[in-house]
Parts: structure tokens; C-alpha cells; sequence
């Protein structure tokens, strides 16, 4: 089974965001970039799979130079090789069409990806991905087993959850409990720095959106803390400063 799994180059949950350039480019002075935490949870189960069933993972990412540290810790996790389409992520049908480009060229039989990236969160690349593939698509996929060329999988919806069957080839956006994290271990890391990492260029992509600007969320108000006993000054407040009632 050939598996890929796309992962993304993110700014760590914990760090300071500021812009450059009028607010049009993100400064990534002294910022720490990670494997996207929802697609953690795909590679994590791809190398499962993998293990469980023989194969070969590949992971690919659509980013800069300055990803390739997040390349080799998911080598180092357990993937065979990787591809890092040079350029910039623009938006959301920019990845897609690199994604499905690379996918034409090597016919996967699986492809996971997190539900979605923590940077711009738009949940969409996945379905994109099928579209232009012509494959099912499916999101948020919670757990996931794969037999005799078909997938049986769960994924989260409105009230519950939804049991689902499908032929494979499939494109699934990953969340938990899909699978825990898994850290490289020292093997891991050494045998890393000699899987093969194929840098390509991008296709040719139709520019559907410009940037204009980004803008941080506006600070946290002050916090008013009202004594228990006095319960109509909070139903007040909440009423005419809150407009919550």
C-alpha cells in the first residue's frame, strides 16, 4: 500500500505573532515552527498502517526551504522518503492543486492530512484534494482501519458519530483519537538524515484570492469580579455592557 501524508510547517500554539510589510507578511523572527498537531495524528497513523500492512509512506509538504527541519522529524517518525513542493502556501486551492499534482504523478492508494492546518484553518484542503482527484473524501476522521483494499473509519458529526466503508483509493482529513503522537527516537533521527527528501517545483496554479492585510484579534478586556451576594449587579452589567441577555 502506498500511502502519503501531507503535513504542514505551523507556528507553534505558544508563540508571539506579529506581521511586517503593512501587516501583509508574517514576521517569523524568533517564532518556532512545528508539524501541524492535526496532522501529527495522520502521520502517526500512517506509519501504523504501515507497519501493520507493508508499504511505503511518503510525506509531502508545500512550503520553503525552512521547512525541511519538519520534514525530517516525520522521516524520522517513520516515513520512507518525502517531497516539499517549493513555494510559498498561499491559500487553501493553491495547496490542493500541488497536492493532487504530486498525487497524479504516483498514484497513492491513501492520502491522509490533518481535518486542518493551525495557521489559517480552513478545513478545506482535503475535499479540494478529492475534487480535482476525483477521490471520496471524508473529515474529521476519528479512527481508521484498513482491510483487503477497503477503509472502515469513524468521523465526528453534528451530535455523534458516523460509521463509514469505502474503497480505497480515499482522502481523509485526520483529528484524535486517530492515533497517539509519536516521538523520534534516536535511530530514528540518524537514519532520517539519509532518506531521500525530493524537492520539486510547483505547477502552475490559477490565483483565486489575494492577501490584503492580516490583523491580530483585539486584547482581552479587563476582568470585573462581582461579590456572590450581588447577583442583580451582574444580571445589570451582563444586560447593558455585556448585551449578553
Amino acid at each position: 500500500m502506498k500511502i502519503l501524508v501531507c503535513i504542514t510547517n505551523v507556528p507553534d500554539t505558544t508563540a508571539r505573532i506579529s506581521f511586517t510589510d503593512g501587516d501583509t507578511k508574517l514576521n517569523k523572527a524568533g517564532v518556532q515552527y512545528i508539524i501541524g498537531p492535526y496532522d501529527d495524528y495522520a502521520l502517526a497513523r500512517g506509519v501504523e498502517l504501515k507497519e501493520q500492512s507493508g508499504g511505503m509512506l511518503t510525506v509531502l509538504n508545500v512550503g520553503p526551504a525552512d521547512s525541511e527541519p519538519q520534514i525530517r522529524k516525520a522521516l524520522a517518525i517513520g516515513a520512507d522518503d518525502a517531497i516539499r513542493v517549493d513555494a510559498e502556501p498561499v491559500d487553501s486551492f493553491f495547496v490542493a492543486e500541488q497536492i493532487a499534482h504530486v498525487a497524479r504523478q504516483n498514484g497513492y492508494d491513501l492520502i491522509l492530512m490533518g481535518r486542518e492546518s493551525i495557521d489559517f484553518n480552513s478545513g478545506i484542503v482535503h475535499g479540494l484534494v478529492g475534487e480535482l482527484l476525483g477521490i471520496p473524501s471524508f473529515s474529521p476522521v476519528m479512527k481508521l482501519d484498513i482491510e483487503g483494499g477497503k477503509a472502515r473509519f469513524a468521523r465526528e458529526i453534528d451530535g455523534g458519530k458516523e460509521y463509514l466503508e469505502a474503497d480505497l483509493p480515499l482522502i481523509l482529513g485526520c483529528q484524535e483519537p486517530i492515533a497517539e503522537w509519536k516521538i523520534p527516537n534516536m535511530r530514528g533521527i540518524m537514519t532520517a538524515r539519509t532518506k531521500p527528501l525530493q524537492v520539486v517545483e510547483p505547477v502552475p496554479t490559477e490565483e483565486l484570492t489575494v492577501l490584503q492585510k492580516y490583523e491580530l484579534p483585539p486584547a482581552k478586556g479587563a476582568c470585573r469580579m462581582i461579590p456572590a451576594e450581588e447577583a442583580e449587579t451582574l444580571i445589570r452589567l451582563l444586560k447593558t455592557e455585556a448585551k449578553v441577555l
